[in-house]
């Protein structure tokens, strides 16, 4: 179980209790079901929205509960620590919400934000292309303003929540003549004539957690539908890029716990060689390091999280963050596949999915290889 830890106060733990009691109720009986569907059904966005767990950072005028970012990492360590469905909340309440919060125009907010703390409009954003990852500087993506309207024209993939979302923020090129100085964000609603949603994508792990391709043809989107001013767009992001960060390190910390408790309590019932596993030394070194890196991890993830909750947390600290916490992940999880021997790669067991969802930790919101060189610079 999560430990309840001195970064949260009182009423961040009578919320976890309610938010683990939805999970359990209406997530988790349904996890494998999900799973072979590829996503979560658009229902449950309804049911989380009602449950109050959706956006509960936003002020209550936006149908939050004005909550500070920590009820958003409560309900992430939750979701993860329980294989709570694969949907992608984190991205709708910790990345998608505060774009529209902090720079969207009044009638944007009003718009769309007390529909996404209901979930009757689920949120993503679309910064990766075919051709382009971590550079967003080389996106090609283009809005061109023709009157009072933007015409999108590209594609995206790897979106989370595409095959869901009501609307997505576009990350594209308003001045394509330019490096980052000519990138700005636009909403576009899945509704709009030319936009169109590509295949599901089949990944190797976090199947019930869809993921998509999305394509943009000549779609027409009212210039007020821009997010902040034209060409700040990525400057936006790198604004928000440590909250992004931040959440996946949480995100990292849980999954690890969860994978370092089931492995506990396996090796203390199988057997090998007439006694249980934890009783042979190897497996009393190996549990001994993973708890040390954890309980390190857990340290580090509040510290980081105490000072983005009093805005300080740097870019450098947001990646700092996800590079030290999806790594040990990866190696948590790997070490416990490992203790579970030949069972640890058979699907119907546990950690198995741990092996395949925790991999591209270190791959999306930037790569561990990205974050290493935005800590080097500013060495």
């Amino acid at each position: 179980m999560l430990a309840r830890r001195a970064v949260y106060d009182e009423e961040h733990h009578i919320f976890r209790d309610a938010v683990r009691k939805f999970f359990e109720a209406e997530a988790v009986p349904y996890t494998e079901d999900w799973s072979k569907a590829g996503q979560v059904p658009r229902e449950f966005w309804n049911k989380a929205g009602e449950a109050g767990i959706l956006c509960p950072q936003m002020p209550e005028e936006y149908g939050g509960v004005g909550g500070d970012y920590r009820f958003n990492c409560v309900i992430n360590e939750e979701q993860v620590y329980n294989r709570a469905g694969g949907a992608a909340l984190a991205v709708h309440s910790d990345i998608v919400a505060p774009y529209l919060f902090h720079y969207g125009s009044d009638d944007l907010k009003e718009r769309i934000l007390p529909k996404m703390a209901t979930g009757e409009m689920v949120g993503a954003i679309a910064m990766t292309e075919p051709g382009t990852g971590s550079d967003l500087q080389g996106i090609k993506t283009t809005a061109k303003l023709d009157g009072n309207h933007y015409v999108v024209n590209g594609q995206k993939t790897f979106i989370s929540n595409g095959q869901n979302c009501d609307f997505v923020i576009v990350a594209c090129k308003t001045d394509p003549k330019e490096g980052a100085k000519g990138v700005s964000l636009v909403v576009v609603e899945a509704d709009r004539e030319g936009f169109r949603r590509g295949r599901n994508l089949e990944k190797i792990g976090q199947h019930s957690s869809d993921t998509s391709e999305l394509f943009f043809d000549e779609v027409r989107v009212p210039a007020t539908n821009l997010i902040g001013a034209e060409g700040a767009g990525f400057m936006y992001l790198m604004q928000q890029l440590p909250q992004e960060r931040l959440s996946i390190g949480v995100i990292a910390m849980a999954g690890a716990q969860r994978a370092f408790d089931i492995t506990l309590d396996y090796v203390n019932e199988r057997h090998a060689f007439g006694r249980p596993i934890a009783k042979f030394q190897n497996t009393r070194f190996k549990l001994a390091e993973m708890k040390t890196e954890i309980d390190v991890g857990w340290a580090f993830i509040d510290q980081c999280l105490a000072r983005h909750v009093k805005g300080e947390l740097d870019a450098v600290g947001g990646a700092m963050s996800k590079l030290w916490t999806t790594e040990m992940q990866g190696r948590v999880v790997d070490t416990c596949v490992q203790l579970h021997g030949g069972y640890g790669f058979m699907a119907e067991y546990e950690i198995a999915h741990h092996y395949t969802d925790s991999r591209v930790q270190r791959i999306y919101g930037g790569t561990s290889e990205i974050m290493k060189e935005l800590i080097g610079r500013s060495l």
